[in-house]
């Protein structure tokens, strides 16, 4: 049985979320990166062809002269797989944030029925399709769908809402859209450690060879992506799934109910499902 991460029962700062997000990724390590490396591996697989359409290089994969209508083909089809991966791992780690915050043991394989699969795919799926579409028309537009409707996954296992993005957008519009920059600051940050992580092996290596990249690097590129995906989708899963909570206790008094619900001797979970 995995051991339980200790998440506050109380409003946190940017900080301090993003330190019970990675307390959550340490406790659940192997089903979320597990899960976070299969599909961050089949990402890979989907943009290579893409990324040769694209005529773009290793390992950042910029735009050449003459294809930069390509090259946001790509671009945009990747911001739509990322939406859908994040959203199933967002869902999974609400599956063990959720019992965290009330001090249930919950075993990791039980992870897999509590983020309700079914709900969760078809949700993944609407929402990388409106990901990939706003990222298409225009880079603003993917900032709040990205945003707005991201905290869907948590709607779904936390709150037992269904897929309502309604819900998810009303959670990160609170406190002067504050959801939302919180899920724009945590995808920067882990953006500057995945372009680290999957291209920085490059200047690594022209710093001993003298430099140019060598004719494995086409396939070791899409390699130490996928590692840095892997690392950085999970962590941006347990982000949304401790955001959910957070903003339920501050704006909610979510910690009210599950104290009440202690005191009175009844199950706080209850307090967990979100009552319209």
């Amino acid at each position: 049985m995995s051991a339980q991460p200790d998440l506050p029962l109380r409003p946190m700062t940017l900080g301090e979320l993003l330190d019970a997000a990675m307390t959550l990724l340490r406790a659940r390590a192997l089903p979320l990166l597990a899960t976070a490396f299969v599909l961050a591996g089949l990402e890979q697989a989907v943009l290579v062809p893409l990324r040769g359409f694209a005529q773009v290089s290793a390992p950042l994969y910029l735009p050449e002269d003459g294809h930069f209508g390509a090259w946001w083909t790509l671009v945009s089809a990747g911001f739509g797989i990322e939406g859908f991966i994040i959203c199933v791992l967002g869902a999974l780690a609400a599956a063990a944030a959720g019992p965290a915050l009330v001090g249930q043991s919950v075993r990791d394989r039980e992870l897999w029925t509590r983020m309700r699969p079914i709900s969760t795919l078809v949700t993944a799926i609407v929402l990388g399709t409106i990901c990939g579409i706003a990222a298409f028309a225009g880079f603003v537009g993917w900032i709040f769908a990205y945003g707005l409707f991201g905290l869907v996954s948590g709607v779904i296992v936390i709150d037992r809402a269904g897929p309502s993005f309604v819900r998810a957008a009303r959670l990160a519009s609170r406190g002067g859209l504050r959801g939302v920059w919180t899920r724009l600051a945590a995808y920067l940050t882990w953006l500057a450690v995945r372009v680290v992580l999957g291209a920085g092996w490059v200047a690594a290596f022209d710093l001993f060879t003298g430099g140019g990249l060598p004719d494995w690097s086409s396939w070791a590129a899409p390699i130490a992506w996928t590692l840095a995906n892997t690392v950085a989708y999970a962590a941006l899963g347990c982000v949304d799934a401790v955001l959910v909570l957070e903003t339920r206790i501050r704006t909610e008094g979510l910690d009210i109910a599950v104290s009440r619900a202690r005191s009175r001797g009844e199950d706080p979970a209850v307090a967990l499902v979100w009552a319209p």
